[in-house]
C-alpha cells in the first residue's frame, strides 16, 4: 500500500482511545456506566463490584473506594500507587500505558475466572512491564489475599533488589486512609534475613534471589513468582535454568490468585527462554504468551517536518511497517533511532516489531531464525495410527511419527531416501533417528523440494537400530539408505564394524562411498554408509543452509526447527549443537539433502550397483 496522508490521518485517529481510569473509561474488564452518590458523574463500575453484596450497603465515600480497589486494579494503581515516570523522571500516579493495560487485561481474565495465572512475557524496551507485573503483586497481596507470599528473581541479585525497590517506594507512599493492614503500610525484615521483606499487617513476604543462587530458592513458600529476563540467565554444568524454575515453580500451587511471570526482552534463539516461548505460543505449555512490540508504546513516535517528503524517502523496511499498520510518525521515530543504534540487528533485538526479530540469531548462530520459522510454519502433527492404510514396521522403542505413508505406485528411482544418524543406547547419549525423505512429494506438479514423510527416534542397541532402518526403508519402497558411519566404524566392541557389510549384504540399496574417495581419502575407499568428517561436514551443513535459506525442502517436525535455532559455529570454526542441546535430527537433514542434490532425476529401473556409480564422494 502506498502510504497517504489521508490514510495516516486516519490511523492517528484510531489511537485516539479516551481512557481514564478515575471514571472507568477504556478500562480493561467489563463494566457498567453507572450513577453512584459518591460520584459527581456517572461512572463505568467492574460488573463484579455491583454484582458484590458489599456494594449494596456501601455508607461512606471510603468504603466506596476501598471496595472499589478490591474490583479494579486499575483504579487502584491511579489511587494508590506512585512511581517514577521514565520520560519526565518525577513520581506520580501509575496511569496505565496502552501495552500495561492490555497485559491487565489478560491477567483480569485469567483472575476473574479462577485460573491461576500463567505468562511468558516477551519485552522490548522501556515500556513498564517489570513494573506492572510488580504493582498486580503488590495489588494481590495488599487488597485481596493475606499470608501470600512472592519470590522476584533476575540474574543478579542487583536486578531482583531493583525490582523490589519499585514495592518498596509504592507501601512508603501509599494512602493510610485506604490500606488494609493492622500497621502502617511498608516492609519490615523478616526474621533477620537479608533477602526476605514482609509487608507489615499482611503477613506476604516478599523474596529476592538471583539465578545464580538457586539453593536459596529451594524448598520457598511461595504463591508467585516473578522471574526477570529469563533469557540471560547462565546454563552451566552446575545449574541450569531448566532446573531453577522447575523447583521454584514446582513449589507454587496451581490455585486461584496464584502466578508465575517469566518476562525477558530477547537473548538468541535455543536458550531457555525461546523454547518457552514457542511451547506457550504452540499451546504445548500452560503459559500465555505475550508480546510488547515497540510500535504499541506511546513514546516511540516522533512528529515530521515534511510528510510528503518522508513518504518519498521510505526504504523497503519503512514500507513493511507502513503495510502493517504503522503511521508514519511511529516509522519516522524508527528511523532516528535506527541512525543512533547504527545496527539493524542490534535495532530489531532492542526494539523489536515481531517475536521472530526479538529472537534475533546471535553470531554464533548457523540458521536465520526467520528462515526457520517460515520452515516451521509447514511443520504438522504426525498421522494417527488408525489413520495409516497400511501397517508400518514394528519399532524397537523410540517414537516413530508418519506424515505420509509409501505411495502406491514409485516411477522414480530413490523417489525414497532413508538417512540413520547413530547415536547412544542410555537415555543420556545422544539419540539415534532415522529419517525418510521423499524427494517427489508431488510427481504431478513436478515439484522437486524433498519433503520429510516419516522419522524414527530413540535409544537402542545398534544391531536393532540397523533392523530398523531397513525395515523403515524396505516399506519406503526400497529407500536408499543412507547411514552416518562413523559411530559403527569406529566401534571397538566385538561385531560392531561389522553391521554396515551385514546391512550391504541383506539389503539392496545401500549408499556407498564410491571409488573416488581414494584420491582425498583413501582410508575410507570403497566403504558403506556416509562418513562424516572435517571434508565432508562443511558440505552437507552448507547444502542444509542453503536448503533452509531457499525454502528448498519442506520440514514437518517441529523438533528440527528447534535444533536449527541452537546450533552453532564455534570460534574454531567447527559446527555443534549448544551446550545442553542435541543436532541428532539436524544432521540426518544435512546429509539427507546433500545426497539428495547429488541424485539423477531419472524414472529409469537400474540396478543398486549401477546406480552407485553415480553417488558422491564424501
Amino acid at each position: 500500500m502506498i502510504p497517504t496522508i489521508t490514510e495516516n490521518n486516519r490511523r492517528k485517529q484510531l489511537l485516539i482511545i479516551p481512557y481514564d481510569p478515575h471514571t472507568g473509561q477504556g478500562c480493561a474488564t467489563p463494566r457498567t456506566l453507572t450513577r453512584t452518590r459518591w460520584e459527581d458523574t456517572p461512572v463505568h463500575l467492574p460488573d463484579t463490584m455491583l454484582a458484590d453484596p458489599d456494594y449494596r450497603n456501601i455508607s461512606s465515600r471510603n468504603d466506596y473506594i476501598t471496595l472499589r480497589h478490591r474490583h479494579d486494579f486499575e483504579y487502584w494503581a491511579a489511587t494508590c500507587v506512585n512511581i517514577r515516570h521514565k520520560v519526565s523522571g518525577s513520581r506520580g500516579p501509575l496511569i496505565l500505558n496502552a501495552p500495561q493495560r492490555r497485559v491487565v487485561a489478560i491477567l483480569e481474565a485469567d483472575r476473574l475466572a479462577g485460573r491461576p495465572i500463567r505468562l511468558v512475557m516477551l519485552k522490548a524496551r522501556q515500556w513498564g512491564g517489570s513494573t506492572l507485573i510488580q504493582m498486580y503483586f503488590a495489588w494481590i497481596q495488599t487488597v485481596h489475599r493475606l499470608n501470600w507470599h512472592s519470590l522476584i528473581c533476575a540474574q543478579h541479585q542487583n536486578t531482583a533488589s531493583t525490582i523490589r525497590a519499585i514495592y518498596s517506594a509504592m507501601l512508603r507512599e501509599y494512602p493510610e486512609q485506604y490500606w488494609q493492614g493492622d500497621t502502617a503500610p511498608r516492609f519490615s525484615v523478616f526474621e533477620g534475613s537479608r533477602n526476605t521483606r514482609e509487608i507489615t499487617g499482611r503477613g506476604c513476604n516478599v523474596t529476592i534471589s538471583s539465578a545464580a543462587a538457586q539453593e536459596a530458592t529451594r524448598g520457598l513458600d511461595c504463591a508467585m513468582a516473578h522471574l526477570s529476563e529469563v533469557a540471560f540467565w547462565k546454563d552451566t554444568d552446575n545449574r541450569s535454568p531448566v532446573d531453577f524454575i522447575r523447583a521454584v515453580c514446582g513449589g507454587i500451587p496451581y490455585i486461584p490468585y496464584s502466578m508465575i511471570v517469566l518476562e525477558s526482552t530477547a537473548n538468541g534463539v535455543g536458550n531457555y527462554f525461546h523454547l518457552e516461548w514457542l511451547r506457550a505460543c504452540s499451546g504445548e505449555s500452560n503459559r500465555r504468551a505475550i508480546f510488547v512490540p515497540w510500535y504499541e508504546i506511546e513514546m516511540y513516535r516522533m512528529d515530521i517536518p515534511d510528510p510528503e517528503a518522508f513518504i518519498r524517502t521510505l526504504n523497503p523496511y519503512e514500507l513493511s511497517l507502513w503495510d502493517r499498520g504503522l503511521t508514519l510518525e511511529m516509522i519516522y521515530w524508527y528511523r532516528h533511532r535506527l541512525d543512533d543504534i547504527g545496527s539493524s540487528t542490534a535495532m530489531q533485538a532492542e526494539y523489536p516489531t515481531t517475536p521472530e526479530e526479538a529472537f534475533v540469531a546471535t553470531n554464533s548462530s548457523v540458521f536465520n531464525s526467520e528462515e526457520i520459522e517460515r520452515l516451521r510454519a509447514k511443520c504438522t502433527e504426525p498421522l494417527a495410527p488408525e489413520a495409516l492404510s497400511t501397517q508400518p514396521p514394528k519399532t524397537v522403542g523410540g517414537t516413530l511419527k508418519i506424515w505420509a505413508e509409501p505411495a502406491a505406485k514409485v516411477n522414480h528411482r530413490n523417489r525414497y531416501v532413508a538417512v540413520v544418524d547413530i547415536g547412544g543406547r542410555s537415555a543420556a547419549s545422544d539419540w539415534s533417528v532415522i529419517a525418510i525423505f521423499d524427494r517427489f512429494p508431488d510427481i504431478h506438479e513436478h515439484t522437486h523440494h524433498p519433503t520429510i514423510v516419516a522419522q524414527w527416534r530413540g535409544h537402542c542397541d545398534h544391531h536393532l537400530l540397523a533392523a530398523q532402518a531397513r525395515a523403515l526403508a524396505q516399506w519406503y519402497h526400497d529407500a536408499l539408505l543412507v547411514v552416518e558411519s562413523n559411530t559403527f566404524e569406529a566401534a571397538t566392541e566385538s561385531g560392531a564394524q561389522y553391521l554396515l557389510e551385514e546391512l550391504n549384504s541383506t539389503y539392496r540399496n545401500m549408499y556407498i562411498r564410491t571409488p573416488r574417495d581414494t584420491t582425498a581419502a583413501p582410508h575410507l575407499a570403497p566403504r558403506v554408509g556416509f562418513h562424516t568428517n572435517r571434508v565432508t561436514k562443511p558440505l552437507v551443513i552448507a547444502s542444509l543452509i542453503s536448503a533452509v535459506r531457499e525454502g528448498m525442502y519442506t520440514e514437518r517436525d517441529a523438533d528440527a526447527c528447534n535444533e536449527l535455532s541452537t546450533y552453532e559455529n564455534r570460534p574454531n570454526g567447527a559446527y555443534s549443537a549448544r551446550k545442553g542441546h542435541h543436532d541428532d535430527i539436524l544432521m540426518t537433514r544435512a546429509i539427507g539433502l546433500y545426497v539428495i542434490s547429488t541424485l539423477p532425476i531419472t524414472t529409469d529401473t537400474a540396478s543398486p550397483s549401477q546406480l552407485r556409480t553415480l553417488l558422491p564422494a564424501n
